[in-house]
């Protein structure tokens, strides 16, 4: 298994430069540089909302929990999780493989993500603080004893330092999943994607969740927007699904591309998004993650009270509405 999970982490190229050297800034405008640990911060807001909000995924556990195998994860409690592995993906980019019993099953639907929470220190009342952080498997849901996630590690990300000094053995805490969108096989005829650094990760969980199903037989286009070649992460394994399945097409574009670089040069343009996702209808749904400043120029962000909010941007000039639109 450690040898199976290093051979992913070398699915995609590693580059040794630094990539906090000072750099052009983004058409998004300075958030689009914004640490992917941010990004969690804002969807952290939904999965609080969502989590404290709706008894229904409690609810969907226990029954889980009285009609089949036991569950892993627990929606209303912190469990540990112990760390079995770890593995280099880019300059800045981790996996991380976590443990658990393997006669229990994980509990994760697709698309769904996981709230991690890291102790920082105490309060003035001697109370121990967290960091909280909603991150998103890479791995099958249906694996058995392990998950994976892929992060980006930044110098003052708080929960990104603090899995990055874990040494196998050491235990995160770990609640949920907080469901995200409700993916069913065939929902759509046409899934689009567009993505921005570690924003690929639900992306993968939904493009997986399609390809290993035989009777799924929707059209999957991602376009994956990055700064360099180099912090594309996960392109190997991305591209060998791409020609071992031809319902799946990818689209990369990178600000700052190398002399011998073949995909799309700088940002992420309106003519990208036309030619590259389906054309509005109602059997297209367009997928969107990445930093505040990509979500803005796609697709406009979340609503202040975490629901989807309305759809502005490219997205908007190019027709599509809110039910063909899903933010991350």
């Amino acid at each position: 298994m450690t040898a199976f999970f290093r051979k992913l982490a070398k699915s995609a190229p590693v580059a040794f430069n630094n990539v906090f050297n000072e750099a052009p800034k983004s058409s998004y405008g300075k958030n689009f540089r914004v640490p992917i640990g941010a990004v969690a911060a804002v969807s952290g807001g939904l999965s609080y909302y969502l989590y404290f909000s709706s008894p229904t995924v409690a609810h969907m556990d226990e029954i889980q929990e009285e009609s089949g195998p036991k569950i892993a994860l627990n929606p209303d409690k912190w469990i540990k999780f112990e760390l079995q592995d770890t593995a280099r993906v880019s300059h800045n980019s981790q996996l991380f493989r976590f443990s658990f019993d393997p006669s229990t099953k994980l509990g994760l639907d697709v698309a769904s993500c996981l709230l991690t929470r890291a102790p920082v220190g105490q309060d003035d009342k001697g109370k121990t603080k967290y960091v909280i952080r909603p991150y998103t498997p890479i791995s099958d849901p249906d694996s058995k004893g392990y998950f994976d996630l892929l992060v980006k590690i930044y110098p003052e990300g708080k929960m990104s330092q603090h899995l990055a000094n874990l040494r196998p053995g050491d235990v995160i805490e770990v609640k949920g999943p907080i469901e995200k969108l409700r993916y069913t096989p065939n929902m759509k005829k046409h899934i689009g994607m567009i993505a921005g650094g570690s924003g690929i990760t639900p992306m993968l969980q939904v493009i997986e969740a399609i390809l290993k199903n035989p009777d799924d037989k929707t059209q999957i286009s991602l376009l994956y927007a990055n700064i360099s070649p180099d912090d594309i992460l996960l392109k190997q394994k991305l591209d060998i699904l791409s020609t071992s399945n031809p319902n799946l097409k990818i689209y990369y574009t990178v600000e700052n591309p190398t002399n011998n670089w073949k995909g799309g040069k700088g940002y992420l343009t309106l003519n990208m998004v036309e030619k590259g996702m389906p054309s509005p209808s109602e059997d297209t749904l367009i997928l969107v993650c990445g930093p505040p400043g990509m979500m803005n120029h796609i697709s406009g962000d979340k609503a202040k009270d975490y629901s989807q909010g309305e759809v502005s941007g490219i997205l908007k000039e190019l027709g599509y509405t809110e039910e063909m639109v899903y933010k991350f």
